[in-house]
């Protein structure tokens, strides 16, 4: 069975002549496929790594080098939210919003409400410090977090 579509593999290849060689496309063509599926499942591995004329366990390898990534059996909720825990946003009450979080949506960091809704996660640092304590809600960053701007934040999360 083929994972990647037609159209999947067409954005894959359109980045090889931007790079100097194949191998240096894994690391977009992994946000491709897990982009499209909320996950990257073996299969896709596999097929990346046909295209890419690569071993699969290199591309396994760079997936797995980056926590970004979820694999096979872990696919994530429809919005993902980060947490930072770095420095400036620990000092400023990051533990706290990540207890209050996993409170709320009845889950630990890493793990994805049973709806399929939201993916909970910490990272250690996002590059928001000067909006600390700062999250992540997909691809924007959140800023100036407290408890009561992160539950109104879960709140319309929950109910997407």
């Amino acid at each position: 069975m083929t994972i990647l579509t037609q159209e999947l593999r067409d954005k894959i290849l359109s980045y090889v002549p931007k790079y100097p060689n194949k191998r240096a496309v894994t690391l977009p063509a992994l946000h491709i496929v897990h982009d499209a599926l909320r996950h990257v499942p073996h299969e896709a591995i596999v097929e990346i790594a046909e295209l890419l004329e690569l071993h699969p366990s290199e591309v396994y390898d760079t997936m797995t080098f980056y926590e970004f990534f979820k694999g096979e059996g872990e696919r994530l909720g429809k919005t993902r939210l980060w947490i930072c825990r770095g420095l400036a946003c620990m000092l400023r009450g990051a533990y706290e919003l990540i207890e209050q979080a996993e409170q709320y949506l009845g889950i630990r960091c890493g793990q994805t409400t049973p709806d399929g809704q939201v993916t909970l996660e910490f990272a250690e640092c996002i590059g928001a410090c000067d909006g600390a304590p700062a999250c992540l809600r997909n691809d924007v960053h959140v800023m100036n977090m407290n408890v009561e701007k992160l539950n109104n934040l879960l709140r319309e999360l929950k109910n997407l």
